[in-house]
């Protein structure tokens, strides 16, 4: 596992925890924010009516939450196929006449290699305690306008300490790396198509650093039951729980029904 390095501005607190190195301050405020949660709730397929209240939320927090960045230059070997495709003539019986046409095969060739690829601010949650589906929903993030971290951003807002450690950050900041090294392999490999069966990677320069996100979190309260939901604190863009109005699924479903049987109707009075 290569070893973390920091940029030399970090220390460790009195606690041992890493001090954010960098912020991205609120852009939203309540009143924009109860516009982002209008045009979400209006966008929302079979909603209840009562959604729309969700711009009402007075539980909304905003929130700077922990993410991990890396940075990192790796270097990957990878053993794979490549797949050339030719046609051949195939002769076959339809209705007792002999046809031919043209069937497409693939020829498999040993490939390997080495790809380099160098990563920059790799995002990772530092959290465990908000929902990591609706955190990615998030996304993108103006990471380069993050601004170096000074306490007085913090105020007027929660902001919560990392439980996720960088180490085991690092590992989900692989994963995500591993999809954009795997494609290029596949470039490198070329032909019309590609197999990789192996890819060992080395990481090399591993950096990382505590960022603080802003984010807006609302609980909805709908038939006894709490939904929440996370919006960006810059984008506006939302991400969460919804509830769905049976009373519309059942009307779109009767309606679904009477356009297929009016659709047979008109087709069974063509045949005669």
């Amino acid at each position: 596992m290569p070893v973390l390095q920091r940029p030399v501005v970090a220390e460790l607190s009195p606690q041992d925890l890493v001090v954010p190195e960098a912020v991205l301050p609120f852009v939203l405020d309540k009143r924009a924010l109860r516009e982002s949660l209008g045009t979400w709730a209006k966008s929302r397929w079979f909603a209840p009516s009562g959604l729309k209240k969700v711009t009402e939320a007075e539980t909304a927090k905003s929130m700077y939450l922990p993410h991990w960045t890396y940075d990192t230059s790796t270097v990957t070997d990878y053993e794979g196929q490549r797949g050339e495709h030719y046609w051949v003539t195939e002769t076959y019986t339809e209705n007792g006449e002999t046809k031919t046409r043209e069937v497409q095969k693939t020829r498999w060739y040993y490939a390997n290699g080495t790809v380099a690829r160098a990563f920059d601010d790799v995002l990772v949650t530092g959290t465990t305690k908000v929902s990591q589906k609706h955190l990615d929903s998030l996304d993108p993030w103006p990471l380069p306008n993050a601004q170096p971290y000074r306490p007085e951003f913090l105020a007027g807002h929660e902001t919560l300490r990392y439980d996720v450690e960088p180490e085991s950050g690092l590992e989900n900041a692989k994963q995500k790396m591993v999809p954009v090294i795997e494609r290029d392999c596949r470039d490198d490999i070329g032909g019309d198509e590609q197999r990789v069966d192996r890819m060992h990677t080395q990481y090399n320069d591993v950096t990382f650093k505590l960022m603080l996100l802003p984010v807006w979190i609302a609980c909805y309260l709908y038939a006894g039951k709490t939904y929440n939901i996370q919006v960006n604190g810059i984008t506006g863009e939302v991400a969460g729980e919804r509830p769905y109005s049976a009373l519309k699924i059942a009307m779109a479903i009767l309606a679904a029904l009477a356009v297929i049987a009016v659709i047979i109707g008109v087709y069974a009075l063509s045949k005669h």
